[in-house]
């Protein structure tokens, strides 16, 4: 049972350390996202119910967070908002609203929280960030490897310590189907099946690929070519007989070429029976997966004319999605988290209190996080426990010994050494110094 003041099922509350690192990860994949060009796009947090509802399917739908209408048609009960469900239905209504005015290609990066009316649970919750870049306008396999790579930079930077790129084609997927002659009115349910080889034993997904239609010893050479050591080089000899599954292996090998130099020998993996669920692919496609993970932290792929069905304008487009809840737990923890504070000044006394405020306000024109002693003890050993417990790399005491030499003391709470400043010299001695604290 949650707790009076647990914060609603499915939503967190982040006290300052995880923020900072939080807000640490999205500086990051700003910065990579704008070095490749990507420009950010900032859309309502939700939407008018008519324009999501049927772009999910059906099981989307349910969960659509919706608003009730208000005011005077509060007591209809009928809804016409919705909190926004991802950051591609937003997309295409900006590219239907803004059309010309966008530039073409039209390279743009969200990043901000989606809701969805789901069942909490381990890693799934009601209210997460998405962090997408997607490119509006481009045919070109050097979109898909551009947005792949600025994938790989953002892990990269961040210091993921291990994680591998599976890199496959709709299209080879299709090419696999008519080379093991599946019959087209199955080959949706035989792909979703075949997804699931990661998860369940080859007998386990051959027998369901069974129950599906296929015949037995079908399913199973399928299986076995999509299991076996050689797999790769089996599927390229099985997808020479389809033009569709050669056009699908030629994408994946430009791909893998444009970002040989790029990317680090080993981690972009050509991973045939890796389908991606999502049917609106429809050229490369790819997800990253990292040890100790059940599922992918990222994805992304090519989604030709989904644009369209979206209500935008029938553009090319491709992109990727950086799954930053997954991610986070996995990144290096580094050193103790900052403290709340650079620079702790120290109230002895109530006439000194404005003097105190004014050294707080010279560190922070250095560039510091400084604050006076809010607390009513004149102790000094109290005062020092507050600069100890804010993490304060200095302190800065002013007493009536330093009020009268026309002085204060700077105590690094490191070391516990301590020098005399000038009273009238703390901001050009921060200035010299502040380098140093970061």
């Amino acid at each position: 049972m949650p707790g009076q003041f647990d914060p609603p099922s499915g939503t967190r509350d982040f006290l300052a350390a995880e923020v900072e690192r939080r807000e640490h990860a999205f500086a990051v994949i700003r910065s990579v996202f704008s070095r490749y060009g990507f420009e950010p796009l900032q859309t309502p947090a939700f939407e008018r119910l008519d324009v999501l509802l049927g772009k999910y399917g059906e099981e989307g739908d349910k969960l659509v967070f919706k608003i009730l209408r208000r005011g005077e048609h509060e007591a209809s009960g009928e809804a016409d908002l919705a909190l926004r469900y991802d950051h591609t239905v937003p997309l295409a209504r900006v590219a239907a609203a803004y059309g010309s005015q966008l530039p073409a290609p039209y390279k743009r990066y969200a990043l901000g929280p989606v809701w969805r009316a789901d069942r909490p649970g381990k890693d799934r919750y009601r209210e997460f960030t998405q962090c997408d870049l997607d490119t509006l306008g481009s045919a070109s396999l050097l979109a898909d490897a551009e947005a792949l790579s600025a994938q790989h930079d953002v892990y990269a930077e961040l210091g993921l310590p291990a994680f591998t790129i599976l890199l496959n084609s709709r299209r080879v997927l299709k090419g696999l189907l008519e080379s093991f002659s599946v019959p087209p009115e199955i080959g949706a349910g035989v792909l979703i099946s075949l997804d699931k080889l990661d998860k369940l034993a080859p007998a386990e997904v051959a027998g369901e690929l069974a129950g599906r239609g296929l015949a037995p010893d079908q399913a199973d050479e399928l299986v076995a070519a999509l299991t076996g050591a050689d797999c790769a080089d089996r599927l390229r000899i099985a997808l020479s007989k389809s033009e569709e599954g050669t056009a699908g292996l030629d994408e994946v090998d430009t791909v893998m070429a444009l970002l040989a130099g790029q990317i680090p020998a080993g981690r972009l993996v050509f991973t045939p029976r890796m389908v991606r669920g999502l049917s609106y692919y429809t050229g490369p496609i790819w997800e990253v997966t990292a040890p100790g993970v059940a599922g992918s932290i990222g994805s992304g792929g090519r989604y030709d004319h989904l644009i369209q069905q979206l209500g935008g304008p029938d553009l090319p487009a491709t992109g990727s999605s950086i799954g930053i809840e997954r991610m986070l737990p996995l990144l290096p923890g580094g050193e103790a988290a900052p403290g709340r504070l650079d620079v702790a000044v120290t109230v002895m006394r109530g006439d000194l209190a404005a003097q105190s405020f004014a050294f707080a306000a010279a560190a922070r024109s250095a560039g510091l996080r400084a604050s006076v002693y809010l607390g009513s003890s004149a102790k000094l050993g109290r005062q020092l426990k507050w600069a100890s417990d804010s993490a304060a790399r200095w302190c800065l005491i002013y007493g009536e010994q330093e009020h009268a030499a026309g002085t204060v003391t700077v105590r690094d709470m490191t070391s516990g050494e301590q020098v005399q400043v000038p009273a009238a010299g703390v901001r050009a001695y921060f200035g010299t110094v502040s380098h140093g604290a970061s």
